[in-house]
């Protein structure tokens, strides 16, 4: 597993609404679908969470198991990613339709992405992180 590095971590966290994490699934017609995700936050130093409203194609396709990429820009922080203030992170999806995890997440993700799902119908998605790489696909320094 590959770790995040801490100095990412609040920039994840508050990355919304200025510099909003993409997610990118394969779909079944293997094209990749790319979707804005306001609720990506760090859970751990090897794990990003989102939450999943349930609408739409990544919802359809993600599954346990799945392999999930996640961007995250900044070029504000190019102090900490030289490259472009980009970091690029791979993982392997797990999904928490209940439970301490989902509340978990849903606790600690930003207000307005809470305010889009008022009855609370998604579901938690943490991703495991396999690789953390740089614009140029080096390992990202933890």
């Amino acid at each position: 597993m590959a770790k995040i590095p801490k100095a990412l971590h609040e920039n994840i966290n508050s990355a919304f609404p200025k510099n909003v994490c993409v997610v990118g699934t394969v779909q079944p017609d293997g094209w990749v679908q790319i979707s804005p995700k306001g609720s990506t936050l760090v859970y751990d130093e090897e794990t990003i969470a989102y939450w999943d409203r349930g609408k739409g194609k990544t919802h359809d396709v993600v599954q346990d198991g799945t392999q999930v990429s996640v961007f995250y820009r900044n070029s504000e922080i190019r102090e900490i990613l030289p490259k472009g203030g980009i970091a690029r992170f791979y993982g392997t999806a797990r999904i928490y339709d209940d439970g301490p995890v989902r509340e978990e997440v849903w606790e600690r993700m930003v207000q307005p992405e809470r305010d889009r799902d008022p009855d609370k119908k998604g579901r938690a998605i943490l991703l495991k992180i396999e690789r953390a790489e740089d614009l140029a696909g080096a390992p990202l320094e933890t």
